[in-house]
């Protein structure tokens, strides 16, 4: 079944429908005052702000690709509209001018511009709404108390009366209403209860529905007490009332077409639409994070819907559209699911303002800031500000700015500002670290590694010739840019240069790796990062040991060399050169290549369940250092070892076959049955009973142990050879929990253990 046929069942899902259609009714109780509030504050007609809720809902919601943002009139564009209505002198040519932005912002859609979005950095996002959670906040405290001074809506910090958010709150002490305050803070402590109780939850019922239901209820049972109590039509929604349809259209203003050839319309269109845009582009992106179902809007379908909206809602009399966050939030947090939601919030703003304004003007502000600041406590929880915390400061301190910021101005401010940080800590970042530097271990010498960041640009310059210039005589440098996109002209010029002339006239050889083929810097490998003849010759038991105990350190560190495994099937195809031979278990989890982190053909590498030495691997063992040149054998065993744990298994459960389709196992496990009871006194399964698995490792230490002294006592050449000192062995086990090696006591001949190596448990002799 196709993505879309699951999209038409799903949209038909009854439960989802339910969900729909009940967070549509919340939205719209929260958008229509918002509306009002909005156009009031852009010197609009309030009916305006209505035909923009309208069709940001039914019309945009229709063509948009997001399933949960809400459209309508924005806080963010009233001292746009506010300040282009005094310029051009009419709301009529206005409205001419929201219809070309929407002309616009339709072309800016089909040219592929929803793009910028994705320049957007996590920490604005995050920062954005937790910004929008605090103004929630504060700005619906004094509505919440029954000072309704300033309209729904107003976002900014400035406010129009001369007040800001911060003494807006003061002036709340004054002005207190007990009957508004009375069904605010009832309605906190519903939402608060239905979020925690179970039997509320699991109603099915969305908390902002049942505050509604509570606000409507308590203002009617208030108005029988009368004063101080009652809760005056000041306190209420104010939707404009009007008995007929066409008494509602006769509030409906059309364009002024006489303005077309007026260039302050045009320059109203352009200012409306970028900033549309942006917000509609930033808030897509913000409610995606908050979208249940982790869906991502499609930017440019998003701008063309925006776009059909504005010129929609311009010809209909209405302010201009975009997305719109505060609903988005509420939206989402009333359980929508789909698009159904933002539609049908739409329809019912139309219903409200022709069916039944009368009772919507009932409602209390107080209800629904309740509402917008429970939605803003879940935007800017503390949750949220401990994560981008423990992000580190390159995460939180955009994300901080950038609430700070839309909290003292608006929310187009406040991103603009948030925007400029997190550029400015990318380019410090980049000046201050153009390079990552690494000192690698081969078998030739060390080797400095300069990895290039992924921009390389003018401003790096500096940064990168301190780094080179800091090279001292003697070292060899290789500058790896496989993941470098851009490198200025001016870097990759420094780079040859150093390359070609500088570096060698200061004893500094210097390789180069990874160029793209436009910046024509070819790879140019001036070391062995792989045993050749020489090395191998001019090697020692010793230096063989302890360069595969400094790859296991890099292997258990994660700082393991970046190899051309390429160039060194080409280097080895011809023949190799191992510096070791390893003994080790098919069920050691991870290759003997990768525990010691070592480059093609550094070492033969045999395998074999158990780690024993039958006839076969002593004699591959012989062919490697007698014959090859190998100057190490090494025995690896490793913990948790299945092999091992069948052969405690069946010395623990005598008389219990282990797998007897198995006709070729019993030599193995009688080969490592010969140290299962050594030292134990006889293993019996009483012994072994919840410490099956800690015998276990006891003995692969002892078998790695046994198989050292097979080696030696059953190999005349290999014994010889370690007699001479041509050649040194040790046992060794894999910790499969910690990815590190170590060796066992007694085993090792040739080569320097150090105390550290050893388990501090076997530290004896």
């Amino acid at each position: 079944m196709d993505r879309s046929s699951l999209a038409t069942r799903a949209s038909f899902d009854p439960q989802q429908l339910s969900s729909d259609l009940l967070a549509s009714a919340v939205v719209f109780i929260v958008a229509l005052p918002l509306c009002l509030g909005i156009a009031l504050a852009s010197n609009a007609p309030l009916i305006s702000g209505v035909v923009a809720g309208i069709v940001g809902g039914v019309v945009v919601g229709w063509l948009s690709g997001s399933q949960v943002t809400i459209s309508g009139p924005a806080a963010g564009l009233t001292a746009v509209v506010a300040a282009e209505i005094a310029v051009l002198g009419s709301f009529e040519a206005l409205l001419l001018a929201v219809v070309i932005a929407g002309v616009i912002q339709v072309a800016l859609g089909l040219a592929q511009a929803g793009v910028v979005k994705s320049f957007v950095p996590t920490s604005v996002v995050r920062g954005l709404l937790s910004a929008i959670g605090v103004i929630l906040v504060l700005k619906q405290i004094p509505h919440l108390v029954g000072h309704d001074t300033d309209y729904e809506g107003e976002m900014s910090f400035f406010q129009p009366d001369q007040e800001n958010t911060f003494s807006e709150l003061l002036q709340i002490l004054g002005d207190l209403h007990p009957g508004a305050m009375a069904v605010g803070i009832a309605s906190l402590v519903l939402l608060w209860l239905w979020s925690r109780w179970q039997p509320l939850r699991a109603s099915g019922i969305p908390a902002p529905l049942a505050a509604v239901v509570l606000g409507v209820v308590a203002a009617f049972g208030l108005e029988q007490l009368g004063a101080p109590w009652m809760i005056e039509p000041s306190h209420c929604v104010q939707v404009p009332v009007t008995a007929t349809v066409k008494g509602f259209l006769a509030f409906l203003t059309t364009p002024d077409f006489t303005q077309i050839g007026n260039p302050a319309v045009y320059a109203a269109a352009v200012a409306i639409a970028l900033v549309a845009s942006l917000q509609a582009l930033l808030t897509t992106e913000a409610v995606d994070r908050l979208d249940r179902d982790r869906r991502t809007t499609p930017a440019n379908r998003e701008l063309i819907a925006q776009g059909v909206g504005n010129c929609v809602s311009g010809l209909l009399g209405g302010l201009p559209i975009t997305c719109e966050i505060v609903r988005s939030s509420v939206n989402v947090d009333a359980g929508a699911r789909t698009k159904r939601a933002a539609i049908v919030h739409g329809l019912l703003l139309a219903l409200a303002v022709l069916a039944f304004p009368s009772l919507i003007n009932r409602l209390p502000l107080s209800c629904l800031a309740a509402i917008l600041i429970a939605t803003g406590l879940r935007l800017a929880s503390p949750a949220v500000f401990a994560g981008m915390w423990q992000a580190g400061g390159y995460q939180f301190v955009p994300f901080a700015v950038t609430l700070v910021a839309i909290v003292l101005t608006d929310p187009l401010i406040g991103i603009v500002i948030g925007l400029l940080v997190s550029l400015t800590f990318i380019l410090w970042s980049n000046l201050r670290r153009p390079v990552r530097m690494f000192s690698e271990r081969h078998l030739a010498g060390d080797v400095t590694r300069l990895e290039l960041a992924n921009q390389v640009s003018f401003l790096n310059r500096a940064a990168l010739r301190r780094t080179l210039d800091g090279m001292p005589p003697g070292k060899h440098v290789l500058i790896d840019a496989h993941d470098s996109v851009y490198i200025d002209p001016d870097i990759l010029e420094m780079i040859k240069e150093y390359r070609d002339s500088i570096g060698p006239a200061r004893g500094v050889t210097v390789s180069t790796k990874g160029f793209r083929p436009k910046y024509r810097i070819a790879d140019r490998i001036a070391f062995v990062d792989f045993s050749t003849h020489e090395l191998q010759r001019d090697l020692t038991p010793a230096g063989a040991y302890e360069y595969l105990r400094e790859g296991n350190e890099r292997f258990r560190t994660g700082k393991r060399i970046k190899r051309d495994y390429g160039r060194q099937v080409i280097a080895t195809a011809v023949g190799q050169h191992p510096i070791a031979v390893v003994l080790s278990c098919i069920d050691s989890r991870s290759p003997a290549e990768l525990l010691f982190d070592l480059g093609l053909g550094d070492i033969f590498s045999v395998r074999v369940a158990g780690n024993i030495a039958t006839d076969e691997v002593l004699g591959s063992m012989e062919f490697a250092c007698a014959v090859a040149g190998a100057k190490l054998v090494v025995v690896l065993g490793h913990t948790r070892c299945g092999a091992v744990g069948a052969a405690v298994k069946a010395a623990c459960e005598p008389g219990v076959p282990i797998a007897p389709e198995c006709t070729h196992l019993a030599p193995i496990l009688r080969s490592i049955g010969r140290v299962v009871a050594d030292g134990s006194g006889g293993t019996t399964v009483a012994d072994a009973v919840g410490g099956r698995e800690q015998l276990s490792d006891e003995v692969t230490h002892r078998n790695v142990a046994q198989v050292v002294r097979d080696i030696r006592a059953a190999s005349g050449v290999l014994d010889r050879l370690v007699r001479e000192g041509r050649i040194g062995i040790v046992g060794m086990v894999y910790d499969v929990s910690t990815g590190a090696t170590r060796v066992v006591p007694g085993t090792a001949a040739n080569v320097p253990v150090d105390s550290a190596d050893i388990p501090p448990a076997e530290r004896t002799a």
